[in-house]
């Protein structure tokens, strides 16, 4: 048993799951997650279907784990940019997603056909979603109400029973599906041929965002 705690059987099925994984990204990379084969993910890394079930028993499971593993990178950068503010947020965001288009594009992209994300990857995610609550709580709710705000405020659930304000909720909601969107169509390539430099768009809209409505005293870096 090592400092963590953990056998040596424990340890060698934990580094022969990290092997699959880092197989199974490479195939999505080239293939999709459409032609996600486990039997070619078990003979890359020397062992028979049968074996790589005793790991990972389904497609299904095995694409789990790399969602847990996504949304869990994901949320670790949020959370350590929280600190410095929606612009810190935002670019940790960008960040993340250029460093890894694919990993980027399969939790945001196109749903799988036919498969249902668990529970506990949707607590994960849950876990950016609030650090974008408590950074735009920030600002100043000056301004008139809007209808979406009326109807956030009765739809809140997904904010977790943090007590934040309907405008707080409208402006998390909206940084972020509209850098969501610019990323996502930046990655896919829809951008390409265009002539323009994406990141000045992005920052375009976050600047777009962050002067939509009264602010207390966040300001550009």
């Amino acid at each position: 048993m090592d400092a963590d705690g953990k056998t040596s059987r424990e340890r060698y099925r934990a580094q022969v799951c990290a092997e699959i994984k880092r197989y199974a990204w490479e195939q999505l990379a080239t293939t999709g997650v459409s032609a996600l084969s486990l039997n070619a993910i078990a003979k890359h890394v020397g062992m028979s279907g049968p074996a790589l079930y005793r790991y990972f028993p389904s497609r299904d499971d095995l694409i789990t784990d790399l969602i847990r593993d996504a949304y869990r990178s994901l949320a670790d950068v949020v959370q350590a940019a929280g600190p410095g503010g929606v612009f810190a947020v935002a670019h940790a965001i960008r960040d993340w997603a250029l460093a890894d288009p694919q990993r980027y594009l399969f939790v945001y992209g196109t749903p799988i056909p036919g498969y249902r994300a668990p529970d506990d990857t949707t607590r994960i995610s849950n876990e950016i979603m609030t650090v974008l609550l408590e950074v735009h709580a920030a600002f100043s709710d000056d301004g008139p109400a809007t209808p979406f705000e009326a109807h956030l405020d009765e739809h809140r659930e997904w904010a977790g029973g943090l007590p934040v304000s309907a405008a707080v909720l409208r402006r998390a909601v909206t940084f972020w599906t509209r850098l969501h969107g610019v990323l996502s169509l930046e990655l896919a390539g829809h951008f390409a041929g265009m002539g323009f430099d994406p990141a000045l768009l992005f920052e375009a809209e976050l600047d777009a965002l962050l002067t939509d409505g009264a602010r207390r005293s966040v300001a550009s870096p």
